[in-house]
C-alpha cells in the first residue's frame, strides 16, 4: 500500500525546510500554543508521527514514562537518533502511513503535528495507528485548516487537503475512532494566512512576518479563544478516542 507521503514535495527536513519555520525559532509563542492544546490530553506513553528534528517531542518527557519518535525522512530519523542517543525510555522508528507501524508494545496517546494533510488515505493512517494504541487511548490530530486558505505553500510543503471539522470527522469515523475533542482553532491566524497567503499572493510565508504574527497575533488569539469558540480558523485540533474493547 503506497503512502501519501510518496508525493511530498518538499525538500530533505533539515533545520530549513519549509514547515519547520512555522514552529522553530520564530515562532516560540506558537509552539506554546501548540504544546498548551496537547499537552493536557497525553498519557505516560507517547508516539510522535513526523517527529522533525525532535523539539516537539522533548518537551514531553518530563511528563512520560516511555516516547517513541518517528518520522518518514532519512535525515529526520538520523537527527533523533543523535538527539535522544542513551535514553533507554525512548525508541527512534522510521516509516511512513499507512503501514503496519513497527511497535511491539502499544502506547496511551499517538501525536500527530501537520501530518495528515500530506496523506491521500487519512483514513487508513488513522487505522493504522489505532492498532498501536491501546484500547481508551488517544489519536491527537493537528492539521491545517480550510480548502479557502489553501495556496502555493500547501503545494510546496506537499499538504494533499486542509481539513474542516466535518472531513475530520468523516475520516476519525472511518478509521473506527471516536470523536473526543473536534474544533477550529487559532482564527485569527486564519484571517492572517488568507490575507497574506491567498490574497497576498505569497507563496511562502516570511520568516520576519512570522516573528510579528509570533509576538502579536498568537498571545491575542490565546486569549480570545479563551472566551470564544471560532467558527473558523487556520488550524483544526481533535482528539480520537480508540473505542474499549
Amino acid at each position: 500500500m503506497s503512502s501519501g507521503y510518496d508525493r511530498v514535495v518538499q525538500p530533505a527536513a533539515g533545520d530549513e525546510a519549509l514547515e519547520n519555520h512555522l514552529g522553530g525559532d520564530e515562532a516560540k509563542n506558537y509552539r506554546q500554543y501548540e504544546f498548551d492544546m496537547v499537552a493536557p490530553h497525553v498519557g505516560r506513553s507517547m508516539l510522535e508521527i513526523g517527529s522533525g528534528l525532535g523539539h516537539f517531542a522533548e518537551q514531553f518527557l518530563p511528563r512520560l514514562d516511555r516516547l517513541v519518535v518517528s518520522d518518514f525522512d532519512p535525515y529526520c530519523v538520523e537527527q533523533l537518533k543523535k538527539r535522544f542517543e542513551g535514553r533507554d525510555e525512548i525508541d527512534v522508528l522510521q516509516f511512513g502511513l499507512p503501514t503496519d507501524i513497527p511497535l511491539e508494545d502499544k502506547v496511551d496517546t499517538v501525536v500527530m503535528m501537520n501530518v495528515l494533510e500530506h496523506i491521500e488515505e487519512d483514513a487508513e493512517a488513522l487505522r493504522s495507528l489505532a492498532r498501536v494504541t491501546l484500547p481508551g487511548g488517544r489519536i491527537i490530530i493537528w492539521v491545517p485548516g480550510y480548502m479557502q486558505l489553501y495556496g502555493d505553500f500547501d503545494r510546496k510543503v506537499g499538504h494533499v487537503q486542509r481539513y474542516t471539522p466535518k472531513t475530520l470527522a468523516s475520516a476519525v469515523a472511518k478509521a473506527g475512532l471516536d470523536v473526543e475533542v473536534l474544533k477550529p482553532i487559532n482564527f485569527l491566524g486564519g484571517i492572517a494566512w488568507w490575507a497574506a497567503v491567498r490574497r497576498g499572493g505569497v507563496g511562502y510565508p516570511d520568516p520576519r512576518l512570522v516573528k510579528i504574527y509570533d509576538r502579536t497575533v498568537v498571545p491575542l488569539t490565546r486569549l480570545i479563544e479563551r472566551f470564544v469558540r471560532p467558527p473558523f480558523g487556520q488550524t483544526v485540533f481533535c482528539v480520537a478516542r480508540v473505542p474499549q474493547k
